[in-house]
């Protein structure tokens, strides 16, 4: 059983914090552009934190056309703790709230772990198409 804490971030905007889980990965390779810090992000965003409040992850929900595109970001110091799961199963609730169908993902070109990403993305339910996009419906 986890102590991590599901909190929305209403207005979302770049800070330190999504800087540190990325861990030197260019925000850009996710759809965030360049930030700087304290701007606004588009989308819905919330953060995952530990007992002692130290933010640990991050899941994003961009709903378009009764689907929903989502980012699962977690600390590298927190990776293969369950962290991710929490996240992907907390954006689905966060979808069947919308009422929408799916959620997916696209794992970006330039990804520097692609094959593992896609892997942990089909132990957790989703399923690749022709488009390149890995989906899961809404449970």
């Amino acid at each position: 059983m986890s102590d991590w804490q599901w909190v929305r971030e209403t207005p979302a905007s770049w800070d330190d914090d999504k800087a540190d889980v990325l861990a030197g990965l260019d925000p850009g390779l996710f759809g965030l552009g360049s930030p700087e810090h304290g701007d606004a992000l588009g989308d819905e965003w919330w953060r995952v934190e530990d007992s002692r409040g130290e933010v640990v992850g991050y899941g994003r929900l961009d709903d378009t056309w009764g689907d929903a595109e989502i980012l699962v970001l977690v600390s590298p110091a927190h990776r293969r703790t369950g962290v991710g799961g929490f996240v992907v199963a907390r954006l689905e609730e966060e979808a069947g709230r919308r009422g929408l169908n799916y959620i997916y993902n696209v794992v970006p070109d330039g990804h520097p772990d692609p094959e593992q990403v896609t892997g942990w993305l089909a132990a957790h339910g989703f399923e690749g198409n022709d488009v390149g996009e890995l989906r899961k419906k809404v449970g």
